[in-house]
């Protein structure tokens, strides 16, 4: 068991990593005196497997539970859905002190997340992250939002969990798909801060295909010891270091906007992102051909799509125009220097930014 200190002053907390570590968590809550209720966010297919080991691992600490479950879906993030789930919330807590559990991947993180930053102006809530990408990435450093129907997580705020506990043995239910949408964000790490990391990637991938929790551990470790790093720099984005954690999510969020959220799951829409990041890092000649290519073999290799389908040129464009790191007609991208090193870069002429995504179709 790895545990990782996100030093944010009053504000820290802990990242536990680990195999077979779900049965432990009441006694880390217990230790955090944070109230007496778990109100657990997830949904049926995660209650379904893991509920009974949740519910028994909380209980036997003391605590009382009730688990709300939303759907499946990046349609979970939505202000009607965090409407009705605050309508029970209230039912719920009469004479309880309540904190929220975030129980499920990337969608569950940032929907409970959310409701626990706006309900009674603020309520502690842990993260309990089931899917690769999110124990290397959402689940960490506070970012909580919701989708609107013009842009994704347009509606949000920067909200710190009490804890963030991964157990690797919860990923050996994942399916392919789901273990490739997370190892575009591990990969993301690689180019971004850890050139290391990323070679690793090339010899062990499928490592992480066969489950080895030892790879599991090390990459969940890796990850999360990254973005602690980051975050505790820059928590809230305002000196620029956190933003390079949005290397390829500019383009990347914009496939999923045009593609209505059901073309491209997130780490497809980020592997894309990323290599037409790449690309126009090539074009501006911060990187060569090489560099470009390994990053595009890396990612096709654990088969994760390096070709653009079923969206157009142009609603990517134009979702890209409401991303929120535009400020104003402005521009902003992470754009790659060398494998571990990248820089942001501002004012790109749409022309170039046009002829870099051409080349993905």
């Amino acid at each position: 068991m790895q545990t990782i200190k996100l030093n944010l002053k009053r504000r820290s907390y802990n990242i536990i990593v680990g195999s077979n570590i779900i049965k432990f968590l009441g006694e880390y809550i217990a230790k955090l005196n944070i109230g007496r209720d778990a109100y657990i966010i997830t949904n049926a297919s995660i209650k379904n497997k893991y509920g009974k080991a949740l519910n028994k691992a909380i209980k036997q600490s003391g605590f009382t539970v009730r688990f709300k479950l939303v759907p499946d879906a990046e349609e979970s993030k939505s202000i009607g859905i965090v409407s009705s789930v605050i309508k029970d919330i209230v039912r719920y807590d009469k004479k309880k002190r309540i904190f929220i559990v975030a129980f499920g991947g990337g969608v569950i993180g940032d929907l409970a997340g959310f409701i626990a930053s706006i309900y009674k102006r603020g309520v502690p809530y842990i993260q309990v992250p089931t899917t690769l990408l999110a124990q290397v990435d959402s689940s960490i450093g506070g970012k909580t939002a919701v989708d609107l129907i013009q842009g994704k997580n347009l509606v949000g705020a920067f909200y710190q969990p009490r804890l963030v506990f991964s157990d690797v043995a919860i990923l050996k239910t994942l399916s392919l798909k789901q273990l490739q949408s997370g190892l575009a964000e591990v990969i993301k790490y690689g180019i971004i801060k850890d050139w290391q990391l990323f070679a690793y990637l090339e010899k062990k991938y499928q490592d992480i295909f066969s489950l080895k929790e030892p790879t599991l551990e090390f990459i969940v470790t890796r990850c999360s010891s990254i973005k602690a790093k980051i975050v505790q720099q820059d928590e809230r984005e305002e000196k620029g270091v956190r933003t390079i954690l949005n290397f390829g999510h500019t383009i990347g969020h914009a496939l999923e906007v045009a593609g209505n959220y059901k073309v491209y799951n997130h780490g497809e829409a980020i592997a894309l992102g990323m290599l037409v990041a790449s690309d126009l890092s090539k074009k501006l000649k911060f990187i060569n051909n090489e560099t470009l290519q390994k990053i595009e073999n890396l990612i096709k290799a654990v088969g994760l799509p390096t070709k653009i389908q079923k969206v157009s040129i142009a609603d990517i464009i134009e979702a890209h125009y409401r991303d929120k790191k535009f400020i104003g007609k402005k521009s902003k991208f992470v754009l790659l220097e060398n494998i571990g090193m990248v820089k942001v870069v501002e004012k790109i002429p749409p022309k170039i930014i046009r002829e870099a995504l051409r080349k993905r179709f």
